[in-house]
């Protein structure tokens, strides 16, 4: 069973999806592969303390506070969970691009690279946004690049 509850944030509003062991979603409602993996489960819109945790964290991230721990359940290949937890390494107000992310994990191909950093289910947590073009230009976030841009620049402020 999985459970939903949404926060509104600057960006529009977000999903949160947890199940018994931690947040498994953090979606911007309507962002591209939103719910991937999860459309065949049951889903409560029911809050827990998981999801509430989810939301404090969100809070302090918005606020620029420092980040309490909250506790994960990732769903995706070992590949995708290899890719993710280093995309948890690159500090806030700092980016890679896609090759360098490449590099960092002996991957040959940035567009893998770039199918997993797409295909990530916890936006901001995993802060696939930190991740740009060969050319440092703003590429490839599922939220938008316009989302893309203000977590960045807000990053860089906080």
């Amino acid at each position: 069973m999985l459970y939903q509850d949404f926060y509104s944030s600057p960006l529009g509003e977000i999903r949160l999806l947890a199940d018994e062991e931690g947040l498994c979603g953090l979606y911007f409602v309507g962002q591209k592969y939103e719910l991937r993996g999860f459309d065949k489960e049951e889903i409560a819109c029911q809050s827990t303390s998981l999801l509430e945790a989810g939301k404090n964290w969100l809070d302090a991230y918005f606020s620029g506070q420092n980040l309490p721990a909250v506790s994960l359940s990732i769903y995706g290949t070992d590949f995708q969970k290899r890719v993710w937890e280093e995309l948890r390494l690159i500090p806030a107000g700092e980016s890679l691009t896609y090759g360098q992310l490449a590099d960092r994990l002996s991957c040959k191909s940035a567009q893998a690279i770039g199918g997993a950093v797409g295909k990530n289910p916890l936006s901001l947590i995993i802060p696939c946004h930190r991740i740009l073009g060969a050319d440092g230009s703003l590429t490839g976030y599922a939220g938008g690049l316009e989302r893309k841009s203000w977590l960045l620049e807000h990053e860089r402020r906080s």
